[in-house]
C-alpha cells in the first residue's frame, strides 16, 4: 500500500444535498419542505411546546399545590473519617473545615455524617449531626457542639 493508494472507507464522505437543483435530486422545487406554511419558511425554530396557536398544554392544566424547594435547608456534608486529619485537642469548626479543603463551601450549615471511624480526640462544631456521627465522636472522646 502507497500514500497515493489510500481512500476514505465508503460511507465515509458523502456530498452534501444541494436541495432546489434539478428533477434528479429529488429536493427540486420546495426544497423538501412542502407547500407554504409556517415550516415551508426559511428561519423557522418551533418550540417543542408550540401547538399551532392553540393553548399549550403546560398553560391549560391547573397549577396546584407548593414545592418548598427553593428554602430547602442545604448541609455541607463532611464525613467522621475527614476529621482525622486535625491533631488531637483541636477545635473543628466550619471555617476551619473550609480552609482546610474538607468543605467547599458551607451552604447553610455543616452536617457532620457518621462513614468511617475517628481516632483522635477532638472539639467539633456543626450544625448538625448524624446518630451514627453522634456515636463514633462520643465513643472516640471526642466532644460535639451544635452551633
Amino acid at each position: 500500500m502507497k500514500l497515493n493508494e489510500l481512500m476514505q472507507n465508503n460511507g465515509a464522505r458523502t456530498e452534501r444535498r444541494r436541495v432546489g437543483r434539478g428533477p434528479g435530486s429529488g429536493l427540486g422545487k420546495t426544497s423538501g419542505k412542502g407547500e407554504k406554511g409556517q415550516k415551508a419558511r426559511s428561519g423557522v425554530s418551533i418550540p417543542a411546546t408550540f401547538e399551532g396557536g392553540q393553548l399549550p398544554l403546560y398553560r391549560r392544566l391547573p397549577k396546584r399545590g407548593f414545592s418548598n424547594a427553593q428554602f430547602k435547608i442545604k448541609y455541607a456534608v463532611i464525613n467522621v473519617s475527614d476529621l482525622n486529619k486535625f491533631d488531637d485537642g483541636a477545635v473543628v469548626t466550619p471555617e476551619i473545615l473550609h480552609e482546610a479543603g474538607l468543605l467547599k463551601n458551607q451552604l447553610d450549615g455543616v452536617k457532620v455524617l457518621g462513614n468511617g471511624t475517628l481516632e483522635k480526640k477532638l472539639t467539633i462544631k456543626a450544625n448538625k449531626f448524624s446518630k451514627e456521627a453522634v456515636n463514633k465522636i462520643e465513643k472516640s472522646g471526642s466532644t460535639l457542639e451544635v452551633i
